[in-house]
């Protein structure tokens, strides 16, 4: 007997035993799980729904039950609800791991399990409960530390029982079933070519089931080792062992090895790898992927992954030559280091491969897919899909690639999918696909161009172009590789190649079939082909099975097979042909034989009949021909496919459209469709894909929300495009309408003792279309145990509210609701909590409902609600607010408003940006404040891009009204008003306009009424809405703004003038906000209306809006009054200006003045008339400026009308004339006068400098001179102290005085003031302290007396006056000191033998001692030099009898007490002509001496 299925697919071991006491432990638990359930399913449904729906995300065979509780009963030998630990089942696991826990636990529980499996039928029931736990039982939970270590001793001591009562059973039942393991099938042997894979398989039976180890040389195998070298299966008794590309090192013995408790038994296999003759050897080792069950644990075989993939890529849209990269980022949890997803990408289903063309990335979270150079052949739905070992998820987008540019205008857009088929030694077809857009003109053909791989020359292969997309390409040399790329050619030009295929080797299939999976060959294409040695003398026999495989107007091919006699020599083919029923051969290839058993034939005359045969040839000769073909007609066997059928668009999204059509009707080999779409009315067809798509189903991405589109579709084979199906229905481009969600959060308002009333929330995603109603059901609950479900009503809801009539009191009831919408009902809500249908008798009122949140802004929204269906004992009279972070705690709730609100809206200020809330309300009544309502569901303080507030709008009639714009608005949007947030229904006060995007609530008679919030809201919108507050002022502005409009006025910017210009011309003018094209104005002249002509001349600016008059001047009959008319459409306006009496006499004459000064300025005239100005240096300075000046022109001075004579002539610099007066004086007042003339005319100014126009000048030089005025300073002299100040100038006109402590002084001898050239001084002599304190020097400024002042006292006089001491005694000591007054003459020359006799007085106090020196030497008078000092006043100096000795330097010395002073004189002495020589000559050496001093 075998074991049940499900035991050997999950590998699970009952734990139930004959003990009748674990059976009733077991059934026990069963029903403690049951209520267990039952009471949980009260808790919060919005949690269950949220672990449903986990659940059902999850892999279908990995589950994730809920553990079961362990229980413990009171006695020890009793365990209650024990669940063996078991793996997941899967398909695959790891084998050849001995003496593991695992295998243990195999050989004795799960032994000892199925043998009391057959033993008692009781058994079987245990093990079908425990069966059921185990499978509920999640593997990998996360769990604290606590509970962990606690069920680690629960299960060791269980472990402990469940041995012991093992022991027991073995010794009452001794089990006959059991046998040692035989091998019913042994593996075979095997011998494989290189590269290949091969699989040995085996069947073993045995009871234990055994235990199967693979051996290679009787080394165990690991697979974890090689990953993905070898994989081990056991499934059902059935084992294998494949291993996946073969060499050399895999020939070997094979054992499988099959154990149990009883035995062991083996049996061999031998495998041997063979190669090719003459092939290159690879590596040895080939590179695999790593499977995903590399690395892992024992353990982590239960692991089940949760796949989430977040920040998908979405439909995308690129051009040709671009770069795209798609990326995903994957959530896996648990997240394993070791064991990392693998990361699938597709394109319509074919997995792709790292290329030159895609590069694929996987950082451990984000999967990017690059597509380097995007081609059409791109185009697809790219799947990414990402698998682990649990299974896979994926997700998919369209990638759309148009066409690039064209380089000729005109020219059609580049084939796609070139390949390459039928390759042999000479020849390939190649094949592509027609574009989509053929630039306006037909097709004519495409060309064909190769290339040799490793090099860059492209030559092309058709002289004309071929229609069909498919062509022959001979002449190729066998061995190498080409590339090949198309072009499409029409009327306008050729298109850009398409992307080149890849590359493909000339060479026979049978060569290449038996190189597949080599290295690449070099460049050359050149391949190692190794033969047998030839046999010669063999004439090769007749091909045979030619047929004609292909034949189109262009070309016939043919295929044939090589004859069976040919020996190991190399055959070639000649071809022939003939016209069908003649029999006149002609060979094709006259020249070069064929080497391949494929040819192609050109040229041939369409519509003709041919039959064909080929002929063998070697260098033995040629042999026999074949059997001739079939008459062929040459034309095309492939038509073009008929037009597709009916074309049905059904809508998707609001950027999408699903179209679907009829199958192209008996087309052959048909690739693909082309979709193309237009905007009705555009009449351009542009194309929906550019890659040919399989199936009669497309999505088409990338149109315009809300525009209206028609489609059509053409089939494509290889012969070409079909005709155009029929243009589909119209269809305008929006998101397609579903049924709604279910709505959530039931909720109970009241309860009367035999109805309830029930409120809920708006379903998240309402379908796309407006929600008609609900519908409720409600259902009996008795002891946990629900009922049916029954209908409470039959019609449609439209509030969300509803009162559930003739229910039974004290009966507990669940519900449920669905939501309808115009395409139909939704699924119904998850049953709401168990609610009792008891009356309520609470005081306060019930909760508020049907919460929503309207105007979201960044810092602030509008929170609307409906008042609580039970109001309590009295009525609601208020209601408050709260608010806290969806984030926060429960604890951080706080009230918004601290007085409660009537209303039932409140605008909720002060949000932080970027911060989400949650609210709640609570309604109030006499007994206090009720229950609060379910809060919000989390609102984000934001405000979106493109939101748009009401404007208010006073329109040219005088209409307010308010207008709000809408740019997200789908085709069933609509705009909603409301007053104070209740739907306006009053249509006599307001007036709703819709057009478009754009509503407006017109006021008919705007009043105090009307005031209020409007708002709008955008139905079928993410909230778009907005209010406006209409209160007092606002209406009034709005009023008086109204009346404008009705009765509007031209603005000015303002009002009729006049002014003078050049020669005295009056202008009137006046300027207007704005003037249209059609304004119209007239001028008026008391009541008289004024037209342009030689008086008046009009002029009207309507772009800066100035309207004026000009009159050349005003006669006496111009006095009254000037008015200017404006008339703009409706608005008019006018402005007068009046000139009467002095006004007009006034203006009068001074345009006459003006016109007169215009003519005196046609000649030399004066821009500025004489004029003065004192200069810094107290000088005046007359000046006048003149213009209009010629080399001719002079300018004559005068005053009192004689002529001021001047040397020079005056330049006229910078037009500037100029007569300086320095040092003015009452002699310089009187009359100037300035004449400038020329032969064009003269001009005069006069200045009057007399009288006050002196008395101002003078003025002005005072004030200058006091400006110049340098601060008091303080000076000691020897007769006391001088204060002093200077100016820049002095006259004796100018008013000077001193004051001393704020009053005038009084001059004496000892105070005494004065001017000594530009010093004011006053001098204090002798000063005593009566002569501190503060002085003044007052100085007229022409108006008044500009002060300087200076302070003397405390340390300043102090100092002052020990400066005045000192410099008295250093007078006294000057005056007494000694000195020599005069009478010494400098040199003194006398003749030798005379009497010289010098006299000096001296002076002194006391009388000074006198000394005389001879070359600084005192002298002592004798009788030759006598020196007197006679009364004391004159000292006299006598020498006798001059000698040349007496020649020299002499001084006079006086001193006394005060001082010393010399008097210094030089004698010279000289002897006359003819008595030198007499002198003796010691006096002439003595003279010599004194002639020296002298020099010196």
């Amino acid at each position: 007997m075998s074991l049940p299925f499900y035991q050997k697919h999950h590998k699970h071991y009952d734990s139930g035993y004959h003990s009748t006491e674990v059976q009733s432990a077991l059934s026990q638990y069963q029903l403690e799980e049951k209520s267990s359930a039952a009471s949980h399913s009260k808790g919060s449904r919005a949690a269950l729904y949220s672990d449903e729906m986990l659940v059902e995300s999850s892999s279908n065979l990995s589950p994730r039950p809920k553990r079961p509780k362990q229980t413990y009963a009171a006695l020890d030998h009793e365990i209650i609800g024990y669940v063996v630990p078991v793996f997941r089942g899967r398909r695959e696991y790891v084998s050849g791991i001995t003496d593991t826990e695992e295998e243990r636990f195999k050989e004795t529980a799960g032994y000892l399990a199925r043998r009391n499996l057959f033993a008692s039928s009781e058994g079987v029931m245990a093990i079908s409960r425990s069966t059921e736990d185990t499978v509920r039982e999640e593997m990998f939970e996360k769990k604290s530390r606590t509970t962990a270590m606690r069920e680690s001793a629960e299960r060791i001591n269980l472990n402990k029982k469940i041995h012991e009562t093992v022991e027991f059973h073995t010794k009452l039942n001794e089990d006959s079933l059991l046998h040692a393991p035989e091998f019913v099938i042994k593996p075979r042997s095997h011998t494989v070519w290189e590269k290949q894979n091969v699989k040995l398989h085996c069947t073993v039976s045995g009871w234990p089931e055994p235990r199967v180890t693979w051996y290679k040389n009787n080394v165990p195998i690991d697979i974890h080792a090689y990953p993905g070298k070898y994989k081990i299966e056991s499934r059902y008794g059935v084992h294998s062992l494949e291993i996946n590309r073969c060499n050399f090192e895999d020939t070997a013995q094979y054992r499988a090895s099959a154990m149990n408790v009883k035995g062991e038994l083996s049996a061999l296999s031998s495998v041997v790898v063979k190669r090719y003759k003459g092939e290159i050897d690879s590596s040895s080792v080939s590179t695999v992927s790593v499977p995903l069950s590399y690395g892992l644990s024992a353990t982590d075989y239960g692991t089940k992954f949760d796949i989430h993939i977040v920040e998908k890529f979405a439909v995308s849209f690129g051009r040709e030559g671009e770069t795209m990269s798609l990326g995903c980022t994957v959530i896996v949890y648990p997240n394993m280091k070791r064991i990392q997803p693998e990361i699938q990408w597709y394109r319509d289903g074919v997995l792709l491969q790292p290329s030159k063309w895609m590069q694929m990335h996987w950082s451990g979270e984000r999967a990017t897919l690059t597509l380097t150079h995007l081609n059409k052949e791109d185009e697809g739905l790219y799947t990414m899909r990402v698998v682990t070992k649990s299974g896979y998820e994926a997700y998919s987008a369209y990638v759309f690639v148009r066409d690039a540019e064209a380089e000729v205008a005109g020219a059609p857009a580049a084939p796609l999918d070139v390949d390459c088929l039928d390759a042999n030694k000479d020849y390939v077809i190649v094949t592509w696909k027609q574009p989509a857009v053929n630039g306006g003109s037909p097709i004519l053909g495409y060309f064909v161009d190769r290339c040799e791989v490793g090099t860059t020359h492209w030559s092309q292969c058709n002289d004309t172009p071929v229609k069909f997309a498919r062509f022959p390409v001979t002449g190729l040399v066998e061995g190498r590789s080409y590339i090949f790329r198309v072009r499409a050619v029409n009327k306008n030009g050729i298109s850009r190649p398409s992307r080149v295929s890849n590359p493909i080797a000339a060479m026979d299939p049978a060569d290449k079939e038996r190189m597949k999976g080599h290295p690449s060959a070099p460049w050359t294409g050149q391949i190692i082909v190794t033969e047998e040695e030839p046999a010669e003398g063999v004439v090769p026999g007749k091909p045979c099975q030619l047929a004609v495989t292909e034949a189109t107007k262009s070309y016939v091919v043919l295929s044939w097979k090589p004859p069976g006699q040919r020996g190991h020599e190399g055959i070639m083919y000649y071809v022939e042909k003939c016209v069908a029923g003649t029999d006149s051969w002609q060979r094709v290839n006259t020249e070069i034989p064929v080497k391949s058993p494929r040819f192609a034939l050109f040229d041939l005359a369409e519509g003709k009949s041919y039959c064909f045969r080929v002929r063998c040839c070697n260098s033995a000769g040629v042999g026999e021909p074949s059997e001739p073909t079939e008459a062929t007609v040459v034309g095309d066997k492939l038509d073009i496919p008929k037009p597709p059928g009916h074309v049905l668009p059904t809508r998707n999204t609001d950027t999408c459209v699903v179209l679907t059509w009829g199958e192209s009707k008996d087309a052959k080999e048909l690739v693909g469709y082309y979709i193309e779409a237009t905007i009705v009315g555009s009449g351009v067809w542009e194309p929906c894909n550019n890659k040919p798509v399989k199936g009669t189903r497309f999505f088409c991405h990338g149109l315009s929300t809300g525009q209206t589109y028609v489609f059509r579709v053409s089939a494509v084979n290889a012969a070409g495009l079909s005709e155009f199906s029929q243009e589909s229905e119209a269809i305008e481009v929006k998101a397609a309408i579903a049924s709604p969600a279910p709505p959530y959060g039931i909720s109970v308002l009241e309860t009367v003792r035999n109805s309830m009333v029930l409120g809920w929330k708006q379903p998240k995603f309402i379908g796309g279309a407006e929600i008609t109603g609900y519908f409720v059901d409600y259902r009996e609950v008795i002891d946990g145990v629900v009922g049916k479900w029954h209908e409470a009503h039959i019609k449609p809801i439209s509030e969300r509210a509803y009162r559930v009539n003739d229910l039974k009191e004290n009966m507990t009831y669940q519900f449920q609701v669905r939501a309808a919408n115009i395409a139909g009902v939704g699924i119904p809500s998850l049953p709401s909590p168990s609610f009792k249908c008891e009356e309520w008798t609470i005081a306060v009122p019930g909760p508020p409902y049907d919460l929503r949140c309207t105007e979201v802004r960044k810092n602030s929204l509008v929170l609307l609600w409906n008042p609580p269906v039970y109001i309590g004992r009295s009525e609601v009279n208020g209601f408050y607010l709260d608010i806290k972070e969806a984030e926060a705690d429960e604890g951080q709730w706080r009230s918004v408003n601290e007085k409660a609100t009537e209303k039932k809206y409140m605008k909720i200020k002060h949000l932080k940006e970027g911060t989400a809330y949650v609210f709640r309300v609570r309604a109030q009544n006499k007994a206090g404040v009720g229950k609060p309502s379910d809060e919000t569901e989390p609102v984000l303080a934001e405000t979106r891009p493109g939101t748009k507030e009401v404007v208010v709008d006073v329109d040219d009639d005088g209409v307010i009204s308010l207008i709000y714009e809408c740019s997200e608005m789908t085709t069933d949007s609509k705009f909603v008003w409301s007053k104070n947030y209740e739907e306006v229904s009053d249509s006599s006060r307001l007036a709703m306009e819709t057009k478009g995007g754009r509503s407006r609530a017109v006021f008919k008679d705007p009043a105090i009424e009307d005031l209020g919030i409007y708002s709008c809201v955008v139905t079928e919108t993410d909230g778009v809405s907005a209010s406006y507050t209409l209160d007092e002022d606002e209406l009034k502005r709005l009023l008086e703004m109204s009346h404008d409009h009705k009765f509007p006025t031209v603005p000015l910017k303002s009002d009729l003038a006049v002014e003078l210009l050049e020669k005295g011309r009056v202008r009137f003018w006046l300027q207007a906000e704005k003037l249209s094209a059609n304004a119209k104005n007239n001028f008026v002249f008391n009541d008289t209306e004024l037209i342009h002509g030689e008086k008046y001349k009009m002029s009207v600016d309507k772009n800066t809006g100035i309207i004026e008059m000009i009159m050349e001047k005003l006669a006496d009959e111009d006095e009254g009054t000037f008015t200017f008319q404006l008339k703009d459409g409706k608005a008019t306006n006018q402005s007068s200006l009046v000139l009467i009496g002095d006004v007009f006499k006034k203006l009068q004459k001074e345009s006459e003045f003006q016109r007169q000064e215009w003519l005196r300025k046609q000649g030399p005239h004066f821009v500025e008339y004489l004029g003065w100005e004192v200069t810094p240096k107290c000088d005046v300075l007359l000046k006048c400026k003149v213009a209009n000046i010629l080399k001719e022109t002079t300018i004559i001075w005068y005053k009192d009308e004689r002529e001021i004579m001047f040397d020079d002539k005056h330049d006229f610099k910078e037009g500037v004339c100029t007569l300086l007066i320095s040092q003015i004086s009452k002699k310089d007042a009187g009359i100037y006068e300035v004449i400038l003339k020329d032969d064009r005319g003269k001009d005069k100014s006069l200045l009057k400098l007399v009288d006050q126009g002196f008395t101002d000048v003078m003025n002005s030089v005072f004030k200058a001179i006091a400006e110049s005025a340098t601060e008091l300073k303080i000076q000691s002299t020897e007769d006391g102290i001088r204060l002093y100040s200077f100016v820049t100038y002095y006259t004796e006109d100018l008013r000077v005085s001193w004051h001393h402590k704020e009053s005038k002084m009084s001059y004496t001898d000892r105070v005494k003031c004065g001017v000594t050239g530009e010093q004011l001084w006053l001098q204090i002599n002798e000063p005593t302290d009566k002569d501190k304190g503060k002085y003044a020097l007052e100085i007229f400024d022409g108006k008044g007396g500009l002060q300087k002042t200076v302070d003397v006292s405390g340390q300043a006089f102090d100092d002052a006056y020990a400066e005045f001491q000192r410099l008295k005694q250093a007078a006294i000591a000057e005056r007494n000191r000694a000195r020599v007054i005069g009478g010494l003459p400098d040199v003194v020359t006398i003749q030798e033998g005379k009497s010289l006799n010098l006299t000096c007085n001296v002076w002194g106090d006391p009388v000074p001692e006198v000394t005389w020196l001879k070359n600084e030497r005192e002298m002592v008078g004798d009788d030759h030099c006598i020196l007197k000092f006679p009364s004391e006043k004159f000292a006299s100096f006598t020498i006798t009898s001059v000698s040349s000795a007496d020649s020299g330097k002499y001084s006079i010395l006086v001193k006394n007490k005060y001082g010393t002073e010399t008097g210094d004189f030089t004698v010279s002495v000289f002897v006359p002509d003819g008595e030198e020589e007499k002198a003796a000559p010691g006096a002439k050496k003595e003279a010599k001496k004194n002639k020296c001093l002298e020099k010196k």
